[in-house]
């Protein structure tokens, strides 16, 4: 339920840090250390799993919000988190990145070999094999 500002205290600006202002543009931080960054704790500060759960409902949103002042790293394995930092006036400007290049090549591979696949399939539509009803 609302309540009247006057029942308070005190209130105070919403000021959240710009990702220039929290992050170090060297290093790459998992959402959980921007979420402990963003209250000024120690990026390695032990936290329990609820206080954990409520930093993570406000990092989240921020990690959104400047999303084009970040770049995401993949994690080191499937069980990690992935790892954001902040973003090189350089970098993605179509020259700094050969991988970026390759990874769009490759979803154009994927995606004609897709649609190469649901042509088939429909061709096959009478006929249904064991394969196209696997697809359906």
């Amino acid at each position: 339920m609302p309540r009247e500002k006057s029942e308070f205290d005190a209130v105070y600006p919403c000021d959240f840090y710009a990702p220039a202002d929290l992050l170090d543009a060297g290093k790459m931080y998992t959402v959980y250390e921007i979420a402990r960054l963003l209250q000024d704790l120690d990026p390695d500060a032990e936290l329990d799993e609820g206080t954990e759960e409520v930093l993570l409902d406000w990092a989240i949103p921020w990690v959104i919000q400047h999303a084009d002042d970040l770049v995401i790293a993949e994690p080191p394995t499937d069980a990690d988190p992935g790892y954001y930092g902040l973003r090189e006036p350089d970098e993605f400007d179509g020259t700094s990145d050969v991988n970026e290049t390759s990874d769009v090549n490759e979803m154009s591979d994927v995606n004609e070999t897709s649609n190469t696949d649901e042509t088939d399939d429909a061709d096959e539509s009478d006929n249904p094999s064991p394969s196209t009803e696997e697809h359906r």
